[in-house]
């Protein structure tokens, strides 16, 4: 399926939804199926469109976080990448992961959400210390852990080595939201290091722009 059909298709599911009684399940199938239109029409060239789709999905996924189930991470965790994604200031969804615990959590995606929080907030330090206790476990994919705690402390070498690597497993991976087969912990990265002006040039590839 080409992008442009795919973010078709997403949009089309997104305006179907909305005709029905909105809980914060159906609120996140909405923030997804926004997410993967925004993702679509990125990866077709369209930022524009992508950045109105991507900003539709944090809202979302905002949206759903009151009744959702604890430890639900994922969701702040979503709108925050979307609101890098889209060049917009991600601070207000920062915040509400840190309000809401994530520093503080027991499990690793919690942690995940705080360490990205506290990057979008450029609290570089401790983003560091937090991203350290996601190291050496077994539970949380080791390169992504590497890349938080590389870009929090300025380490442009050590960055590109853990972001190559998550792309490398991007490139073979099957299983993504929506189907949509884009490397956005890579893109949302970039996005964070290019504010710290230590991005790195990738090489081409299929799950990115």
């Amino acid at each position: 399926m080409e992008w442009s059909e795919r973010s078709d298709a997403a949009i089309e599911r997104y305006e179907a939804g909305e005709t029905r009684g909105l809980d914060q399940r159906q609120l996140t199938q909405l923030g997804n199926a926004a997410w993967a239109a925004g993702l679509s029409l990125l990866m077709s060239g369209r930022t524009d469109d992508a950045a109105e789709w991507l900003r539709r999905a944090a809202q979302r996924y905002r949206d759903s976080w009151d009744g959702a189930p604890p430890d639900s991470w994922g969701r702040p965790i979503a709108a925050m990448k979307a609101l890098v994604l889209a060049g917009d200031d991600a601070s207000e969804a920062a915040r509400w992961a840190l309000e809401a615990g994530a520093a503080e959590a027991e499990s690793p995606i919690g942690r995940y959400a705080g360490t990205l929080a506290l990057l979008v907030l450029r609290d570089d330090v401790g983003a560091r210390v937090l991203g350290a206790t996601l190291r050496d476990r077994d539970d949380f994919p080791p390169d992504v852990a590497d890349a938080l705690v590389e870009l929090a402390g300025g380490d442009r070498v050590d960055y590109a080595i853990a972001l190559e690597n998550i792309l490398d497993s991007f490139e073979h991976r099957a299983d993504f939201l929506e189907d949509v087969h884009v490397a956005d912990t890579v893109l949302v990265l970039q996005g964070l290091a290019e504010q710290r002006g230590i991005a790195v040039e990738l090489e081409p590839s299929p799950p990115l722009p």
